[in-house]
């Protein structure tokens, strides 16, 4: 008997723009509820993670003799606990908003394609929080290395909200970057992007992926560019050598399905 269809979907089985937006609706609340329960326990333990991003700082103030962080107004303490409670949270919850832009994209998961969502969990969560430490590692080389630049009879007074902001923004950024080779692999599996696709854009994506580091770290900093940029065109490869061997065994079962018809 023939599957049946879904209300409110066509002959084949394709939802409407009308089910695409209350299915974007319904992934982004799960998204937001589970961010902002993590933002919750991340409010908590602001304080020990404020205290481990001045870190660098308080190295700087022991070689140089003074490097303080300043807040120029009333809220700004508050603003940046927000910003790293939020942050924690991003990082806390991303198995649950990774796994709702899977289900978002590739929705009405068969059995087949929940073994694809499974994966995608278990390489996508390790692959961006492997990325926000990378991020990290490298951050404290970043300011040590800009802090240098400052001449011998200069103090050196930090904005606590623009420090702070870089340090965030380049953790979640890598953290970012380094999921976006299982995103590849993502829609080469729903069959949207072929390995041969992938790989004859290698050379744009090494080009992006220099212009992304050199942005993330500073241009004189060659060491902390490269412990970054190394990662992420290892992963963009295995990402097309995963795609390659899946398009090879789908071509082959095309093959033997049409040889079965043939007969």
């Amino acid at each position: 008997m023939a599957a049946r269809i879904k209300r409110g979907r066509s002959a084949d089985g394709r939802m409407s723009l009308g089910e695409h937006l209350v299915e974007l609706r319904k992934r982004l609340f799960i998204s937001a509820i589970g961010i902002v329960a993590a933002m919750v326990a991340g409010f908590v333990i602001s304080d020990f993670a404020i205290s481990a991003m001045a870190t660098p700082i308080t190295e700087i103030a022991v070689d140089r003799g003074q490097a303080l962080l300043n807040f120029d107004n009333v809220t700004g303490a508050f603003d940046l606990r927000m910003k790293v409670a939020f942050t924690i949270g991003i990082v806390v919850s991303s198995p649950i908003w990774l796994y709702q832009i899977w289900a978002f994209l590739v929705p009405g998961l068969t059995r087949k394609e929940i073994g694809y969502a499974l994966g995608f969990l278990l390489s996508a969560v390790p692959l961006f929080l492997a990325g926000c430490a990378a991020g990290w590692f490298v951050m404290p080389h970043i300011v040590e290395l800009m802090v240098g630049f400052t001449p011998a009879d200069a103090s050196n007074f930090f904005n606590a909200g623009i420090y702070f902001d870089f340090v965030l923004k380049l953790v979640l950024a890598v953290g970012i970057a380094f999921v976006v080779p299982v995103f590849l692999v993502l829609l080469n599996f729903v069959g949207v992007l072929s390995a041969d696709t992938i790989i004859k854009s290698w050379r744009v994506a090494i080009l992006v992926i220099a212009l992304f580091c050199a942005i993330a770290t500073p241009a004189a900093d060659v060491v902390s560019m490269f412990l970054l940029a190394v990662p992420m065109v290892v992963l963009y490869f295995a990402a097309y050598g995963v795609a390659s061997l899946h398009d090879r065994r789908a071509a082959k079962r095309q093959l033997a399905f049409e040889a079965e018809l043939a007969l």
